[in-house]
């Protein structure tokens, strides 16, 4: 019998991970946090009174991927099917969370795990080196869990934000590349553009990129731009508090908008909403969008994404943060499937809900050069 786990499992679970693994093993502290207080399911198999086997599942607050953080199967248990029922359990949960993705690292020398997973469709994706404890290298796996979903995506190519500052010119690079992937993706670029385009006051640290600066460093760069901000005025500055800030904010706020006046740039003072992103992507632009990183990590923080695909119940992006704390890697962050809903109440930053969307395309022939 597969049932959900509860906290009077702790015991049987820490025993069961004792006796499956020597090393990486979920400590009994661990167990208890996630049993209770995290965005988590455990599943476990069960005999009489024995536990032969759980599968422990990660939810995402905001996205649609499931992740298979770990599963066992009792040594004494092993060769009966366990390990496949407990996968295809732990997939029907993730579609009961609505999620349609499901990733997983396997150590590279576990062929049983391996041959596993490859049997219930998962296909591998990448690899992190020196992921466990004794250094041994993850191979990462997925799974689509709902094939009936046909997205609509761009090759968008992934890179990687190289500091805390500059989600926003890796975003629009991401962007650019997928329409002229002659451009070179490096950190030149990136800290270039974002030179370009700082015009943001960040609580700590180096400032971030605005909405007008980075149309202008893709217009600079030969792109169409077309530029959605729902309210005037300087962009965010509501955020500051120095006196001093607002003012340098105000006059490089008005140099851009200088700037943009004499271009081909169309600047909208509205909201962009979903099915306009949609519409702008199928007729060749790539969005990049302003997001509040609240609803990811709890933390107040201006976040820029790139859109990268839709279909009928999500919009994918590629977020270029990747959280090594997570151990992320860059193939955790492309093509991320957002339900569109969620992906509304994503899109909006700070008490105003400020909204913001830089839509890249190609240059029309004649615009202004």
């Amino acid at each position: 019998m597969i049932r959900s786990a509860t906290i009077n499992d702790l015991d049987a679970l820490v025993d069961l991970e004792k006796r499956s693994f020597f090393g990486d093993e979920i400590s009994r502290r661990s167990f208890r946090y996630l049993l209770t207080k995290a965005h988590a399911t455990t599943l476990v198999d069960q005999e009489g009174d024995w536990i032969r086997g759980y599968v422990m599942l990660l939810f995402s607050n905001v996205t649609a991927l499931a992740r298979l953080y770990s599963i066992a199967v009792d040594p004494k248990a092993r060769g009966k099917g366990i390990g496949r029922a407990l996968v295809e359990a732990g997939e029907k949960e993730a579609l009961d969370h609505d999620c349609v993705t499901m990733r997983l690292e396997i150590r590279e020398d576990n062929e049983a795990s391996i041959a596993l997973f490859k049997a219930c469709g998962f296909r591998r994706f990448g690899e992190v080196a020196d992921y466990y404890e004794d250094h041994a290298a993850a191979l990462r796996f997925e799974k689509n869990l709902a094939p009936q979903l046909k997205p609509n995506l761009a090759r968008v190519p992934f890179y990687a934000q190289t500091l805390p500052f500059t989600c926003g010119p890796a975003a629009l690079m991401m962007a650019m590349v997928a329409i002229d992937p002659k451009i070179g993706l490096d950190r030149r670029l990136e800290l270039g553009i974002w030179r370009e385009s700082t015009s943001i006051f960040m609580a700590r640290g180096h400032g971030g990129c605005g909405p007008y600066g980075l149309a202008l460093s893709a217009y600079q760069r030969g792109f169409g731009v077309e530029l959605f901000v729902k309210e005037r005025g300087v962009f965010l500055v509501d955020s500051v508090r120095s006196a001093e800030k607002k003012e340098v904010m105000r006059v490089v706020h008005q140099e851009f908008l200088d700037e943009i006046s004499e271009l081909s740039i169309k600047v909208h003072y509205r909201s962009m909403h979903a099915n306009e992103l949609e519409a702008a992507f199928n007729a060749g632009g790539i969005p990049v969008v302003l997001i509040s990183s609240y609803r990811i990590d709890k933390k107040r923080i201006p976040h820029w994404l790139v859109v990268t695909g839709f279909d009928e119940r999500f919009i994918y992006v590629n977020d270029p943060y990747v959280d090594a704390d997570r151990r992320e890697a860059g193939a955790d962050c492309i093509d991320i499937p957002i339900p569109r809903r969620e992906f509304e109440r994503l899109a909006r930053y700070g008490k105003a809900g400020q909204k913001a969307v830089v839509v890249v395309s190609p240059r029309r022939t004649g615009a202004d050069t």
